[in-house]
């Protein structure tokens, strides 16, 4: 790069905490560290972690800028914080093709809320990550961009579909990243590449500036190597925004402040659903082993029971698609998204453009929404998903009613699975997500900390679910599970 690095020692992978520690104390800068996330971005470009990568002159001059307002004393709360963002979540100026063909020369005219929020406190946004596309997929296989890689198997997939932001964390090309989930998509590719990521409550978060897939669903999530910085993630990002809606003005913690490790007395769920066919032995395992440490520390554990669990996976396929069939009849080759060339009507524009430019995943979910959302079948399937989707919300309402602090469960019930194992079987990977779509049905809070890892030294993840907008209780029990790792 040929620019001097003030630092003592390597930045990558280290909490925000002790990198700002480090600026305060003048062992490095935020040039320096900019520079060192370049070299490693560019040194493991095969992962295929970013679809973009901002102008490196830009970021130079942008972390000037934060060195002088360190030097000054005026800096943001986020000064030094590197972070990778999901390319379905808008930075003025800059490609937003939500990992898709019909997006791919989108430039975004302004920022979404939690850029505005971030920029606010000095973060420097190195580039956009790689995603499945339109966030369909559970594997980051669906990209129109390619493959992203596994950091710790290349022959793995990182999952999806948030999987570029949880490589860039993991293999130390920047010190967070957000994310986005509409049904684990945040928390399963933590738990394949040995992250930290959280599912926010609905709600919490401004949807403001992304792309949508699902609208009651989807939920902007960071994503760190600790749990102290997706903690502090999250205070910045969170809170009311009056261009979203669907935002609550239920008041935001200083989460980063008040972790805590004790979790002595705490009444902890394990539902007994989350144990059945399917999982792998080491996952259970090592869930299990990670229920037991809580327990020797003092927590009250509780096995409890969901009972609409199974139901999960059908209801959410039903309603996903259906609102991404909605959300997506914008991208017809009319206004900003891929044309087709040559054709002669309207009609014929939009059916080639969507045709060539969709990949296999979005047609086949546009396609089953269209289909459960057409007359005569709207009852059948998806009004009748509805009304489960209001039985499993009060299976965790009722849960948390008899006064349990949290749930722990298994986030995924395999570890990293083989590129190509699944795409063949779309049942299949859609059962990847058996354990997560539940909580994105009820919209509570769910955080995914590693937890263990298998033979092959593949990391295991375990989530903590809590109650509506309770994100403390996930950042106390996940800072608990994470210092017993340790």
């Amino acid at each position: 790069m040929g620019f001097l690095y003030f630092h003592l020692e390597s930045i990558v992978n280290k909490p925000h905490f002790d990198l700002q520690k480090s600026l305060t104390e003048n062992k490095t800068s935020c040039s320096s560290i900019v520079e060192e996330y370049l070299s490693q971005i560019d040194s493991q470009s095969d992962l295929n972690a970013f679809i973009t990568v901002f102008p490196e002159s830009d970021l130079r001059t942008h972390a000037r800028q934060i060195d002088e307002r360190l030097g000054n004393g005026n800096a943001g709360k986020l000064a030094g914080m590197v972070v990778g963002v999901k390319d379905a979540i808008v930075v003025q100026g800059q490609k937003n093709t939500a990992g898709s063909k019909i997006l791919e020369n989108y430039v975004s005219p302004y920022n979404a809320t939690v850029i505005e929020r971030i920029l606010a406190e000095d973060a420097i946004i190195i580039g956009k990550t790689n995603m499945d596309e339109f966030a369909m997929g559970s594997s980051n296989e669906n990209s129109a961009y390619g493959n992203v890689l596994n950091p710790l198997d290349k022959t793995r997939v990182p999952g999806g579909s948030s999987g570029g932001s949880a490589v860039a964390v993991a293999a130390g090309l920047c010190t967070t990243a957000l994310g986005s989930e509409t049904g684990g998509s945040v928390r399963l590719p933590a738990s394949f590449c040995g992250v930290v990521g959280l599912k926010p409550t609905y709600g919490r978060v401004s949807r403001y500036g992304l792309s949508a897939f699902a609208s009651s669903f989807d939920q902007i999530g960071p994503i760190g190597n600790c749990v102290s910085d997706v903690a502090l993630l999250t205070e910045v990002i969170a809170g009311l925004d009056p261009n979203d809606s669907t935002t609550s003005a239920e008041s935001v913690p200083l989460y980063s402040q008040t972790l805590d490790t004790n979790v002595k007395g705490l009444r902890i769920g394990v539902p007994k659903e989350y144990f059945t066919l399917g999982i792998q032995k080491e996952v259970e395992q090592s869930v299990q082993s990670t229920i037991e440490k809580l327990a020797n520390a003092g927590a009250l554990i509780e096995e409890i029971s969901l009972p609409h669990t199974e139901y999960g996976i059908a209801t959410y396929y039903i309603l996903v698609t259906a609102e991404a069939s909605s959300n997506l009849a914008r991208y017809d080759g009319v206004r900003f998204t891929h044309r087709s060339v040559g054709a002669k009507t309207v009609h014929e524009m939009f059916v080639k453009s969507r045709s060539e430019a969709f990949g296999e995943e979005v047609k086949r979910r546009i396609m089953l929404g269209t289909y459960v959302l057409s007359a005569g079948y709207y009852d059948a399937y998806y009004k009748k998903a509805q009304k489960v989707r209001t039985l499993i919300k009060k299976d965790f309402v009722d849960v948390f009613r008899r006064g349990l602090d949290c749930i722990v469960a298994p986030t995924s019930p395999t570890v990293a699975f083989n590129f190509g194992e699944r795409m063949q079987d779309p049942l299949a990977m859609y059962l990847s997500d058996i354990y997560t779509v539940n909580i994105n049905i009820a919209g509570n809070p769910a955080l995914s900390v590693p937890c263990g890892i298998n033979a092959d030294r593949m990391p295991i993840g375990i989530q903590v679910i809590a109650r509506d907008f309770d994100e403390s209780m996930c950042f106390r029990v996940g800072h608990a599970i994470e210092s017993m790792s340790e």
